[in-house]
């Protein structure tokens, strides 16, 4: 039986993808990225902008090499204007931004540098991993409810020593420098450079920006919570399946309707076999094509959702599917229908974004091409 859409709140309306900005570790733009990603070509390359010394690695997917890291605020700006989120405000009116990053004592003072030089609103999201993806869901809520005619969102993670050297005396990194999404052998992720900024808007928001032509559609969101572990997630994968079946309900679409699976994928052992086992229970006949992006860009943290959403928008656009790189051997506990060694085609129909979180976080985004 098809999903109806949720019968509370006011009527829904159409929630458009007016416009893409990219920084990313294969370059500015999302041609760049959308080429790295179809290829399956990691970008993974030594640190330079700090010492590695003493870790289990010294590879991270970094724009450069240079031993000075480049400005997360001129970075934001950029891609904020690539969008197009700095043009066509409503009689020069303030807007909000809904801003994910990282959750430490540098966030404020990010957000407070942005708002100085766009005259944008910031209101920053720090929930870890599902940040940029909790940020789009917002977003979205508020265009569909009606309350909204455009929101931006943007996420900025710049590999820095901090987070390299807690996640690498966590074990989390991988140790053999390869991140390898649901294949036996797999030793966990590698971080990576990501800014971006999406703006979401309406129909008749779109349709008053001169020369523009919607990218995609969200047709779907949801967020929810498995209170299972601080760390561990829940081994059946059940807040992720829940989430998906909240997506594709609010769509009012059948599981039969997704084409392709931009998975979380990390390469970590338990988040793997927990997403992959949240997939057959959506799926219980066989998953649609899958494959984590995180496999040739690295985890951005906070960034990481709205840097996989600029992958998916680009996937539904070239009609292609990216190569899940890195995968060595098949693991029992994760039988996927994997897109590997090269890019496959890709059939009409939604296309689905997953990511997760410490404490048991999940969201789910479903993407229709405009």
């Amino acid at each position: 039986m098809t999903p109806t859409a949720p019968r509370n709140g006011p009527p829904r309306r159409t929630v458009l993808v007016g416009g893409i900005g990219v920084r990313s570790a294969f370059g500015p733009g999302l041609p760049a990225l959308l080429d790295g990603a179809l290829a399956g070509r990691p970008a993974f390359v030594p640190v330079g902008r700090f010492s590695t010394a003493g870790h289990r690695t010294d590879l991270a997917a970094v724009a450069d090499d240079a031993a000075e890291p480049p400005s997360l605020v001129d970075q934001l700006v950029a891609v904020l204007a690539e969008a197009g989120a700095l043009d066509g405000r409503p009689d020069g009116a303030p807007e909000d931004l809904l801003l994910a990053l990282h959750g430490d004592r540098r966030a404020g003072p990010v957000a407070q540098e942005i708002a100085e030089r766009t005259g944008l609103r910031p209101r920053v999201y720090t929930g870890a991993c599902v940040a940029a993806a909790t940020a789009v869901a917002d977003a979205t809520a508020l265009i569909a409810s009606g309350r909204r005619e455009r929101v931006l969102v943007a996420a900025g993670y710049l590999v820095e020593p901090d987070t390299f050297a807690v996640f690498d005396a966590g074990r989390a990194l991988a140790g053999d420098g390869a991140v390898r999404p649901f294949s036996l052998g797999r030793q966990g992720m590698l971080l990576g450079d990501a800014v971006v900024a999406v703006v979401l808007e309406s129909v008749p928001s779109l349709r008053r920006s001169r020369g523009r032509n919607p990218l995609a559609r969200i047709a779907g969101w949801a967020r929810t919570g498995d209170a299972h572990h601080v760390c561990r997630p829940h081994p059946e994968g059940v807040g992720l399946a829940r989430a998906v079946r909240i997506a594709l309900a609010r769509a009012g679409a059948a599981p039969d309707a997704i084409a392709y699976v931009n998975a979380n994928g990390a390469g970590s052992k338990l988040g793997d076999l927990a997403e992959a086992a949240a997939l057959r229970t959506v799926f219980p006949t066989g998953t649609p094509p899958v494959s984590s992006t995180k496999s040739v860009h690295g985890h951005a943290l906070e960034a990481s959702a709205l840097l996989e959403l600029a992958v998916t928008v680009g996937v539904l656009q070239a009609g292609s599917l990216p190569v899940n790189a890195g995968w060595q051997h098949p693991d029992p506990g994760c039988p996927l229908d994997l897109v590997l060694d090269h890019p496959r085609s890709a059939a009409p129909g939604l296309a689905l974004t997953l990511n997760s979180a410490f404490g048991g976080a999940n969201t789910a985004l479903l993407v229709a091409a405009a």
